[in-house]
């Protein structure tokens, strides 16, 4: 197997594929945008604001460096590939790093089965509102809440395949994956909830907590990082996902997802950061309603639990969570409208961490976009209202609403 590929990789047909740096392998995204917002401190300035801007003492609109992406996707042969995306975030918080960084892999499709593979630092295919390497937001500028959180929490590293085919008029993929450095997923969504944001979390970055009770913070990091493996030696303990895609032979695609890190309850390290047991499921639903219109729509549920059982065999933390959302696009012409609406809650059941972290809250947006060549303009309106009680314990209203209005210019070179 080993001469196999040796000799393909020396072969002259695959020398001929061998692109490194060339037009066709890098890429420049960015945007910049004008923002006005209402409510609370935003969650990456220390506050339990849900959006990615707040009232932080800054003027009534505000003028951002939104996300600046650089692709490299070389080609080795050509069915080996790589993506490595290196990101600038700006706006409350400004911070570079590496987003993605996997090898992929896609031999030419058999006759009845197309098959292809991926290794390394990416997103897991959840989002049906991302696309692209630099996985931006398609339709608007805020992705949902579950999307947002699977920018901030679920993104491991991950070996993964797929494998296609056709049954009839019937097409179904299914996927797998065996992953790891994903340990802490689930601490920011007990400690601060969900949130709606386009911002994701950089490797070897962490991110803010807002203010914790006395009690916790005896045992908890202020912080979080969510790519990280603590036990002791890489993939010790390897979660997984899966997914499978059935496209019938109507308008609609189905998507169901399964996802478990197998974090270790009894990992902790020197920072006082804890192996978070998380389980979710997923579905997604797209629909083509015809004239120019398509239905998106997407649920989760899960759990996440967090410290040594107690007596009674609650732990610390046992955190149910759930969001869903339905969102319906459509175009006018070169203009396309996205109008969003969703819902989410979580409820918290443990020793230490009890109801005062429950969630319960919903928004609506409403966006248009249009494109001019390499150049994409779009503005968004959304709100968010939730309420959470440990608010309280900062002085805050429990029940707190935002209003964000945006106007977006998004580039590519």
């Amino acid at each position: 197997m080993g001469c196999a590929l040796a000799a393909l990789w020396a072969s002259p047909a695959a020398a001929s594929d061998l692109k490194l740096f060339t037009p066709d392998t890098l890429e420049v995204t960015g945007d910049l945008r004008l923002v006005a917002v209402d409510g609370e401190k935003s969650w990456l300035n220390g506050g339990f604001g849900k959006l990615r801007s707040g009232r932080d003492g800054s003027g009534p609109v505000q003028l951002q460096l939104g996300n600046v992406d650089l692709i490299w996707q070389p080609q080795f042969t050509w069915s080996l590939s790589a993506t490595i995306v290196g990101s600038l975030q700006g706006g409350e918080r400004t911070e570079a790093g590496l987003s993605q960084a996997y090898l992929g892999f896609r031999p030419m499709r058999g006759r009845t089965v197309a098959f292809s593979a991926r290794a390394g630092l990416m997103f897991p295919p959840v989002s049906l509102e991302h696309e692209g390497a630099d996985w931006h937001v398609a339709d608007s500028i805020t992705p949902s809440a579950i999307n947002s959180w699977i920018g901030e929490e679920v993104r491991p590293v991950a070996a993964e395949a797929s494998v296609g085919t056709d049954l009839g008029r019937h097409k179904l993929r299914a996927t797998a994956a065996l992953m790891a450095a994903n340990d802490t997923s689930g601490t920011l969504l007990t400690y601060r909830g969900w949130a709606l944001h386009d911002t994701t979390t950089l490797a070897f970055h962490r991110q803010p907590l807002p203010p914790l009770d006395d009690d916790i913070a005896e045992y908890q990091a202020r912080f979080t990082h969510p790519l990280l493996d603590l036990h002791a030696g890489f993939a010790h303990r390897p979660g997984y996902y899966a997914k499978l895609d059935w496209a019938p032979p109507v308008p609609v695609r189905i998507e169901l997802f399964r996802y478990d890190n197998r974090a270790s309850l009894d990992d902790v390290n020197a920072d006082k950061e804890w192996g978070w047991r998380t389980r979710f499921n997923h579905i997604g639903i797209v629909t083509d309603l015809g004239s120019n219109t398509q239905l998106k729509a997407q649920a989760l549920g899960g759990t996440t639990l967090m410290g040594p059982r107690e007596d009674d065999g609650r732990t610390w933390v046992a955190n149910r969570f759930r969001s869903a959302f339905a969102m319906l696009v459509h175009g006018f012409g070169p203009v396309g409208v996205a109008v969003r609406a969703e819902a989410f809650g979580t409820r918290n059941r443990g020793s230490d961490v009890g109801d005062e972290y429950d969630e319960t809250g919903w928004s609506v947006m409403i966006a248009a976009k249009r494109k001019w060549g390499p150049i994409t303009g779009l503005v968004e309106l959304l709100h968010v209202s939730s309420k959470r009680e440990n608010r309280g314990d900062a002085g805050l209203d429990p029940r707190q609403r935002q209003t964000q209005l945006q106007a977006e210019v998004r580039m590519r070179w």
